[in-house]
């Protein structure tokens, strides 16, 4: 069967992977160079955990899980690197990821916000406080490299700055040639909406989102991935952050301005800089609050969320991963992939 796959951010990647493992004639196209800072899966970090309250995302993590692993042994590449992770803030947040971890016999700790301001000095706590200890952090950029390399091992063909200009049918077309496909993959992240047929997913809305890094005090303190969840103590937006390779990343979640990805800016936002800047002043004690580096990056997000994955007649769609689809990419590259064969 012929695939054509458009989109090579990780989740375009993954599915390629998983499809031509499959043995099917797999070609990727993506509009942009390697390595490119346009899409959703760029940089050095990405948080991987399991702590969920939807049963459902939590054993797509532990699939995830188990196919990161999986390509990290067949490329002799270490992506997933495990510190753990704590979701603090509302208990009325945290408290249902308890059971959701619990049902699968996942490891994980209740601490009291005094235990884990020892454990972790980087990071104020005064909640309670969840410990997911399989969690880690994903290496952004050389898990897409890594996972086009994979999906190029199992023979896809990948084609880069080749952007596509229409998808008629059974037919890709770019600007030097058109494609001919049993079946095409979306999975274009920003871009998805303008090829998506009409009513197959839900309303996809893009947005510029405003992360930070900051310059740790101390080189020695331990780092979990850490979400701190809005409600009883913090009015604002939830946070996120973990270590990376350029410093402490932190990022409200899903706050940016909508943005078409086609005429964006990459501007950073003044107030949302300021906004990273005082919570680390007040939450974050294992870090300057005055080195602020910003960065932008887009989500593509549903209404509620939730993932659109489906199959629409020939075209199999992978969309709408609301800023949290990236540490499930090898799973959803094998539902893509069963979507494929039916």
């Amino acid at each position: 069967m012929k695939v054509v796959v458009v989109g090579g951010g990780i989740i375009g990647a993954s599915s390629a992977w998983q499809i031509a493992r499959r043995g099917h004639d797999v070609t990727l196209l993506e509009q942009f160079e390697p390595g490119h800072k346009n899409g959703a899966s760029h940089g050095s970090s990405r948080i991987f955990r399991h702590a969920y309250a939807d049963d459902y995302y939590v054993s797509l993590a532990a699939r995830a899980h188990t196919l990161w692993r999986e390509l990290e042994n067949s490329t002799d590449t270490v992506l997933l690197e495990i510190t753990g992770a704590v979701d603090h803030g509302d208990p009325d947040t945290v408290n249902p990821r308890i059971g959701a971890l619990e049902r699968p016999g996942l490891e994980f700790e209740v601490l009291e916000p005094v235990a884990a301001q020892r454990r972790w000095p980087g990071i104020r706590f005064d909640t309670t406080v969840l410990f997911h200890a399989a969690a880690g952090r994903l290496h952004a950029d050389r898990s897409v490299a890594v996972a086009i390399a994979a999906a190029r091992s199992c023979g896809a063909t990948v084609e880069y700055e080749t952007p596509v200009r229409e998808i008629s049918g059974f037919d890709v077309v770019t600007d030097t040639r058109t494609y001919a496909a049993d079946v095409v993959v979306l999975a274009a992240g920003a871009w998805t909406a303008g090829f998506v047929p009409h009513g197959a997913t839900p309303p996809l809305v893009t947005t510029q989102e405003q992360p930070a890094h900051f310059v740790p005090l101390s080189p020695d303190v331990e780092w979990p991935s850490f979400i701190h969840h809005p409600g009883v103590v913090l009015d604002t937006a939830g946070i996120y952050g973990l270590w990376s390779p350029d410093g402490i990343k932190i990022g409200e979640h899903a706050t940016g301005p909508v943005v078409d990805p086609r005429t964006r800016d990459f501007a950073a936002d003044p107030a949302g800089v300021d906004r990273l800047i005082e919570y680390a002043r007040t939450w974050l004690p294992g870090v300057n609050a005055d080195t602020a580096d910003p960065l932008t990056c887009l989500y593509t997000s549903t209404p509620d969320s939730h993932f659109a994955i489906g199959r629409s007649g020939n075209t199999v769609i992978a969309a709408g991963f609301s800023g949290h689809g990236f540490k499930f990419a090898p799973a959803i590259g094998e539902l893509v992939a069963d979507l494929v064969d039916g």
